[in-house]
């Protein structure tokens, strides 16, 4: 691989641009063109960045300067953009969540490997400092057997968050809450606790104007034997309250907790001191309201790690799947009102 990585990020949103920044300050990587479908948003980050404006995405993939394409857009364009991308020989950086249906995922997965390229799947949780201490202490048995798992992700979305985008929101292109704003907290979910045998799930929508629900609570049980549970709202009054993973195993006690997964409230873990965290996590600030943590740095630069041959420990297609598969179980289960057990 080249010494700089050239990138084109495709979606212009708040997160596309999120990206943008990113890409153009890092020492190994080269923003050389964006892409929406809207003329305005394209015209006016390509002039920002000083970077070739696309308007139609064919046309992007033909660049062959281009070794890595950034796929922002609206949830349910994933899987068509990742499809053809891949077909176009570029590496691909997706967004969560990865597809909407695991249809969509198995075909992404599929034909980046036929065509040898790589997919990675945005998952920038997984590089907060507290998680990764807390990742350590399970991979090394402190916290002896895990037996529940919890989850709160307490956020507020207000009006304005759903009409600003028309796509938040919608069935076809958003998927709900617990597709959107608490997919990373099911990927850490699946990433800490291990696969998930089944799930039970109840799910409504008790505030906003949107096809899809707001809030919900789902109950997991674990191919190990623990259980799980995650609660999830969009309808928080005024600010996010809380979002936070609260791990029990039968040698300790974890809550990784803050508004998006930044302190560690609590540890009590055999043998092991709270550790003390070097970083001041910070989130996506997007004004008048905050999202996940802003460790898309750390990301890309596993993703150049991996790309130079630097490090072989990334998130992929499959790690992307896993979450979109559980999700997909609980809104199942939403809608019979049945357990519902995993493939």
């Amino acid at each position: 691989m080249k010494e700089k990585v050239n990138f084109a990020v495709i979606g212009l949103g708040k997160i596309g641009r999120r990206h943008c920044s990113i890409l153009a300050e890092h020492p190994e990587t080269s923003l050389i063109a964006v892409f929406d479908p809207s003329k305005t948003k394209a015209d006016e980050t390509a002039e920002k960045f000083g970077v070739k404006a696309y308007y139609d995405y064919d046309e992007l993939l033909k660049n062959n300067d281009i070794d890595i394409v950034s796929i922002c857009s609206p949830s349910g364009y994933h899987a068509k953009q990742t499809i053809k991308a891949a077909k176009a020989k570029k590496h691909i950086v997706c967004e969560k969540p990865m597809a909407l249906s695991l249809k969509d995922c198995d075909a992404m997965i599929k034909t980046c490997v036929k065509n040898n390229v790589r997919l990675f799947v945005v998952k920038q949780n997984r590089y907060n400092e507290s998680i990764l201490r807390l990742k350590n202490a399970i991979d090394k048995d402190k916290l002896g057997r895990l037996y529940m798992i919890n989850a709160h992700i307490l956020w507020n979305r207000i009006p304005q968050y759903y009409k600003e985008e028309p796509w938040r929101g919608s069935a076809k292109l958003d998927g709900g809450a617990l597709m959107n704003q608490s997919s990373h907290f099911v990927d850490l979910i699946h990433w800490l606790g291990g696969n998930v045998k089944s799930v039970y799930a109840k799910m409504d929508n008790f505030v906003h104007d949107i096809e899809t629900e707001d809030t919900g609570t789902v109950i997991l049980k674990f191919e190990n034997g623990a259980i799980g549970n995650i609660q999830y709202t969009t309808c928080i009054y005024d600010k996010n309250f809380e979002g936070s993973l609260t791990i029990l195993g039968t040698k300790g006690t974890v809550k990784i907790g803050g508004q998006y997964l930044n302190k560690i409230e609590y540890w009590n873990v055999e043998g092991v001191p709270t550790p003390r965290l070097r970083e001041k996590l910070q989130p996506n600030d997007y004004g008048y309201y905050q999202g996940s943590a802003a460790n898309h740095d750390k990301f890309y630069q596993n993703v150049l790690d991996i790309l130079k041959g630097r490090s072989n420990s990334m998130i992929m297609g499959s790690d992307g799947r896993a979450a979109v598969e559980i999700i997909l179980a609980a809104k199942e289960s939403a809608k019979s009102g049945k357990e519902v057990f995993l493939r």
